[in-house]
């Protein structure tokens, strides 16, 4: 039993050329997140640079959408890369998905402005998103799926554990980048040219993993396969038009991939944002203080992976899931008292409160750029709210109400559109602007968070159970994809319910909840996609989702 319970670091035995597999097949990873995080790190200067033509709120959401749209095509990824992997290899389908999302990457670096070309920047940049989407669909299965067939048994949790460790590498990498440049450019460099240098920098690592790549043979799994005549000539009719396969793929879906989809999500970009644009930390603080958590908390992908080597899979990641449902809004609420004391103590001291008639009410998000925001009183309040991220409650009144601000206990009176037009119209909103902007000054909300009043160490400490919990669902994944699916069909089976999964649900996560925020005005309300989610992958899982990790993965 002692021999059995080995920790990681003593128990790996593992050979040079295990480790030239994992190597190469999780560098793909780091380069995959590292533009995954690269891209919502400079979400604000892509959303400047390409989206110019629509106001500030609307252009930071069309900018997740533009990093959205990138998830929104893997799982066709999935499909397309997934059928080659089983019918051609895996290794050399995953040379190809290196290298057109690598490429795609490094082009963002070289891409005019909207202020250049127009209209068709944005358009280009969504053709680039498209194409690294594609191709990440088919870079994680293979990747998964070549070290585990590369693994011994007993040691596939621990060995694919390792993508996943990457993975923190990709965004710590970008992270360090970007923290780095910032802190040795002046703003305005930065902001206008200095963003493209880490997309530029991507090309040296697609060259180091595209030569470690070509220097590896097959997986042994699909070699035997293949000489034994055993391979899929339809591995996408077999895996998804048989129900005994189409029925593992939705229990993973549902029963493993979504929970982990939206726990990643909530441990390390979403709480980039909420740290930025709720909190309102300055953004060189918010990268330092999620990358120091991502860099605290690596040692668990691996420890997890082994863990469940010993104990299973399934009751590791059904843990973390139950955990979330129940601490996501108490653990947000505490990162934005300790990021933003000040704001605390004010929404909780003067909450803010907008009065009107609900059918005056926009939808504060404007994907084509054409609403002002202005045809209604409610309009001009809640407008001005939204792009300052502040925290606002809703109370109905009749129709035909001018709507008002509640600000602890003064009232704010909105201007009346409807009685006015050009010049004294925008004098009118102006003027309110002005006027909440005092109140809320003298309530106590700051217009940017103290850095010598953020409470820096639990910060970190509340991003690090973030962490925790994205191990738990993560570590175990790679090897329970694999050990679900039979090898003839495997690559095709785990990819398309990783990326549905990351892509989909997970990868509109932030879109989402922040559109949520906007339309609410309660900061916390995009919490409720993770906690539902979460919540429903617990209860398929722990009913449906089978244990595997004593399985045979050559059948």
């Amino acid at each position: 039993m002692a021999d059995q319970m080995e920790s990681p670091a003593v128990g790996s035995g593992m050979g040079q050329s295990e480790r030239r597999v994992i190597v190469a097949s999780s560098l793909g990873t780091v380069f995959e997140w590292y533009d995954f995080y690269l891209y919502g790190l400079l979400a604000t200067a892509l959303s400047r640079h390409f989206f110019a033509g629509v106001n500030e709120t609307t252009g930071f959401i069309l900018a997740l959408m533009a990093f959205a749209a990138g998830f929104a095509v893997r799982p066709f990824g999935a499909l397309v890369f997934g059928r080659v992997g089983d019918v051609v290899g895996r290794k050399n389908t995953f040379l190809v998905t290196m290298a057109i999302m690598g490429l795609s990457t490094f082009a963002v670096g070289f891409l005019p402005g909207y202020d250049t070309i127009g209209i068709a920047a944005p358009i280009i940049l969504m053709i680039l998103r498209l194409l690294q989407g594609l191709a990440i669909g088919g870079e994680y299965g293979g990747a998964a799926v070549y070290i585990a067939e590369h693994a011994p048994p007993g040691k596939r949790g621990f060995y694919t554990s390792f993508i996943q460790t990457t993975a923190m590498l990709g965004l710590i990498l970008a992270s360090s980048l970007v923290v780095g440049l910032r802190t040795v450019m002046d703003a305005d460099s930065f902001n206008d040219w200095g963003w493209r240098l880490p997309f530029i920098c991507s090309i040296i690592l697609l060259a180091v993993t595209l030569w470690i790549r070509v220097q590896l043979e097959e997986s042994p799994v699909f070699q035997r396969m293949k000489q034994a005549g055993a391979t899929s000539k339809a591995p996408l009719r077999e895996a998804f038009g048989e129900w005994k396969n189409l029925r593992l793929v939705l229990i993973a879906l549902f029963g493993a991939v979504a929970g982990q989809a939206v726990i990643g999500f909530a441990a390390h970009l979403y709480p980039l944002f909420y740290l930025e644009k709720i909190a309102r930390v300055d953004g060189a603080t918010a990268n330092f203080l999620v990358a120091t958590a991502l860099l605290l908390i690596i040692p668990s992908f691996v420890f997890f992976g082994w863990l469940s080597d010993r104990i299973g899979r399934k009751p590791i990641m059904m843990t973390a899931c139950v955990i979330a449902v129940f601490t996501y809004f108490p653990l947000y609420k505490a990162l934005v008292g300790a990021a933003n004391p000040a704001m605390a103590a004010a929404v909780e001291r003067a909450p803010v409160t907008v009065v009107a008639h609900g059918g005056d009410c926009s939808f504060q998000f404007d994907p084509i750029g054409k609403n002002s925001f202005d045809r209604t009183s409610c309009d001009i309040v809640k407008s001005y709210l939204a792009r300052g991220g502040i925290n606002y409650a809703n109370a109905e009144a009749p129709a035909g109400t001018i709507a008002t601000v509640r600000i602890g206990d003064e009232t704010h009176a909105a201007p009346d559109p409807a009685r006015l037009a050009g010049d004294a119209k925008a004098a009118a909103i102006a003027a309110l602007h002005e006027e909440v902007q005092a109140g809320l000054t003298r309530a106590g909300y700051p217009a940017a968070a103290d850095p010598a009043a953020i409470d820096k160490l639990r910060v970190i400490l509340i991003l690090c159970v973030f962490g925790i919990l994205a191990t738990m669902v993560y570590g175990p994944l790679a090897a329970l994809l694999v050990e679900l699916f039979p090898a003839r069909i495997r690559y095709s089976s785990l990819s398309l319910p990783y990326h549905i999964g990351n892509g989909w649900i997970g990868g509109f996560m932030p879109t989402i909840g922040f559109a949520m925020v906007a339309a609410t005005g309660n900061i916390y309300q995009g919490l409720w996609y993770a906690v539902v989610i979460a919540a429903v992958t617990a209860v398929v899982g722990i009913l449906f989702l089978p244990e595997t990790y004593k399985r045979d993965i050559d059948a």
